[in-house]
C-alpha cells in the first residue's frame, strides 16, 4: 500500500507551494551565479575584446546580463503573487 500525502486539506483553487514561475525564478537568479563561479570556463586571455583580455570583458558583460536575469526573476515572482492573490480571493497571505 502506497502513502500518498493528504492534499485534500488544501483550501480549494489553492496554488501549489512550487509552481513553474517559482522554479524559473529560482533557475533565472542561478545562472549568472553558476556563469561568474565557473572560473575555469573564463580564465584565459584570449579572445581580446579592444585590447582587453577575455577574462575581464566575460566578466563585465555579465553585469548587463545579471541585471536581466534579475529583472525577469522579479516579474515572474510578482506574476505568481498576482495569481496566489486571486487564487485567495485578494486575501493577504
Amino acid at each position: 500500500m502506497s502513502t500518498k500525502p493528504d492534499t485534500s486539506s488544501a483550501p480549494p483553487g489553492a496554488l501549489p507551494p512550487v509552481t513553474p514561475a517559482r522554479v524559473l525564478a529560482g533557475v533565472a537568479l542561478a545562472v549568472p551565479v553558476v556563469a561568474l563561479l565557473w572560473v575555469s570556463s573564463y580564465s584565459r586571455l584570449t579572445p581580446e575584446l579592444g585590447g582587453m583580455p577575455f577574462f575581464y570583458w566575460y566578466q563585465i558583460l555579465w553585469i548587463p546580463f545579471s541585471a536581466l536575469f534579475t529583472v525577469a526573476a522579479y516579474l515572474l515572482l510578482n506574476h505568481d503573487a498576482k495569481q496566489r492573490r486571486a487564487a485567495n480571493g485578494g486575501a493577504a497571505e
